[in-house]
């Protein structure tokens, strides 16, 4: 049996925030090609995500905290080792110039950090990534440039459409830098292989 895209059930938990969300094979959008998206916030208004497995072109974290005159551009400065694995991804097509970083609770900044869930929270202003620069950050974190959004009801209607599936998010994946194996380590979450998934629309 071919798996299709869940329905949201509005009498259990009609919002996705915290989840996962996966591309199906036929999502029309080559930006959303084998993507997953962490949902950070989803209500009635519309929802916003950041993908968590695209890689930004020819950009290190080095380079970008640099770019931010974070850090002074020397090769004797070594970053701390969170900040030393850090891979620059691309979080979605809006707002492309502007950081998001998805990290765990252990970090909290007044005004600026909104928690997701019990396990992570976003901070989308410098202080986050200077703090990361000299190892007092989060002990787990991901940069993302731009992220995803939907309007009210759009993403609702693209889970009915089949053009996703969804499922609770797994802390240890988004955090994870090998980024080619997300994908499929996310559809396992849900016991699917790809080749078990089909691209054709169903009726949720």
């Amino acid at each position: 049996m071919k798996p299709r895209a869940h329905s949201l059930d509005t009498s259990d938990r009609p919002f996705l925030d915290g989840h996962f969300l996966i591309a199906m094979p036929g999502m029309t959008d080559d930006r959303f090609a084998r993507s997953v998206v962490y949902v950070c916030a989803h209500s009635s208004e519309g929802a916003m995500g950041i993908v968590i497995n695209q890689r930004a072109p020819q950009l290190t974290f080095h380079d970008l905290l640099v770019q931010l005159d974070i850090i002074p551009e020397t090769p004797e400065i070594r970053l701390p080792s969170v900040a030393s694995r850090m891979i620059v991804q691309r979080g979605g097509p809006v707002e492309t110039g502007r950081g998001f970083v998805l990290h765990s609770t252990d970090y909290f900044v007044e005004n600026s950090t909104l928690p997701i869930d019990d396990h992570v929270s976003l901070t989308a202003t410098l202080e986050v990534l200077k703090a990361l620069a000299v190892g007092s950050g989060p002990a787990s974190a991901m940069l993302a440039l731009g992220y995803a959004g939907w309007a009210p009801g759009q993403l609702e209607s693209e889970i009915q459409a089949n053009g996703w599936l969804h499922c609770t998010a797994e802390p240890d994946l988004i955090f994870d830098p090998d980024l080619d194996a997300k994908y499929e380590r996310a559809l396992a979450l849900l016991g699917v292989r790809p080749g078990m998934l089909s691209g054709e629309a169903g009726h949720a």
